[in-house]
């Protein structure tokens, strides 16, 4: 698979290390508010005197509970934080670095949730990004660790390196062939797992699934990147093959015009909706990939659909909006962005 390719079906790698400190109940049994901004402070205290990391504005502190709803909502949105951190925001934080590559979730379901989150196919950089931090604040405080069974942590299946290493695609001809179930029970004897756009839970929106490993018990870190970066690229190999199926198949006639009607309507809307953005952007990618419709970077729609998330939509337009106004936003802001790009 060549590198082009390879950018057309592997939007981004997410490296998350899961860490508790030592002599400090997990998350979910914290129940006394003080101790948990002990644990707050105690992390973001320790970033701060990390080499490298000293200037203000590297990291923000987010406490949960001081944000509002659509900041935090719109952080989500951006896959900065999960909904999980949310739900608990009355002990919970996150620290988030200047290009919201990093983020350090506090007291979520663990102390710590270290994640970072870069396009393409990245997995080795963005461990060695995570580990690097992981490491430096682990010089000021005690993690909980046992010789035998590693990081200790709130679920067994993250007991060991503490290591998630996933990484989302875009598969819609596996999906549209229905390839994915056959997939799907492949992977997961290999020991990995597919979910949603937001992890375990969550829908496959617009053709997009994340893989990770399940295992983080018994096998190094390396071992975890390895198997990991395996299965993607044989992944994208089936959906290559699966999209030469379609660009040459009996149908390929009226799957070109779908992606170019839906072009058409994200140009020329008035109202648009985040559930229609997501589908008709989706096609409008899978026409760019099959040369159909002149784009060179595909990742440009992901932007796209983050960016007009309705929290994200508030934020750009800095101020409350209804529903409608948001969707009338949506679509004019979506069909000046597509004519510039590809018109």
């Amino acid at each position: 698979m060549t590198a082009d390719n390879l950018s057309k079906t592997v939007v981004s790698t997410r490296v998350r290390l899961a860490r508790n400190l030592e002599g400090y109940p997990f998350p979910s049994h914290l129940k006394d508010e003080k101790q948990a901004k002990e644990i707050i402070r105690l992390v973001s205290s320790g970033l701060s005197r990390v080499d490298g990391f000293n200037s203000p504005d590297e990291f923000r502190l987010y406490y949960m509970d001081a944000v509002s709803e659509e900041e935090a909502l719109s952080l989500k949105e951006n896959h900065l934080i999960s909904p999980k951190l949310i739900e608990n925001r009355r002990y919970s934080a996150a620290l988030i670095n200047s290009d919201k590559s990093i983020s350090i979730m506090l007291n979520e379901e663990d102390h710590l949730r270290e994640q970072c989150i870069v396009k393409g196919l990245e997995l080795r950089p963005a461990y060695e990004a995570m580990s690097q931090i992981d490491a430096r604040i682990s010089a000021s405080m005690k993690f909980a660790f046992d010789e035998q069974l590693g990081y200790l942590t709130a679920c067994p299946t993250n007991l060991g390196t503490g290591l998630r290493a996933s990484v989302m695609f875009f598969l819609p001809a596996l999906t549209i062939n229905g390839v994915m179930p056959k997939m799907i029970r492949s992977i997961s004897r290999l020991g990995l797992t597919v979910r949603g756009i937001y992890g375990e839970g969550s829908e496959a929106e617009g053709y997009m699934y994340q893989i990770s490993n399940e295992v983080t018990l018994g096998v190094s870190e390396e071992e975890i990147l390895s198997s990991v970066e395996d299965v993607v690229r044989k992944v994208c190999a089936l959906e290559e093959n699966e999209r030469n199926v379609l660009k040459g198949g009996a149908s390929s006639l009226d799957l070109r015009d779908n992606c170019l009607r839906s072009y058409g309507i994200l140009t020329n809307c008035v109202k648009l909706s985040t559930s229609e953005l997501i589908k008709l952007a989706a096609n409008v990618k899978l026409g760019a990939c099959l040369g159909w419709i002149s784009l060179a970077d595909v990742s440009l729609i992901d932007d796209l659909v983050v960016k007009m998330r309705p929290s994200n939509i508030t934020a750009a337009a800095q101020r409350q909006l209804s529903a409608v106004e948001r969707d009338m936003y949506r679509a004019e802001a979506v069909g000046k962005y597509l004519k510039k790009l590809i018109g």
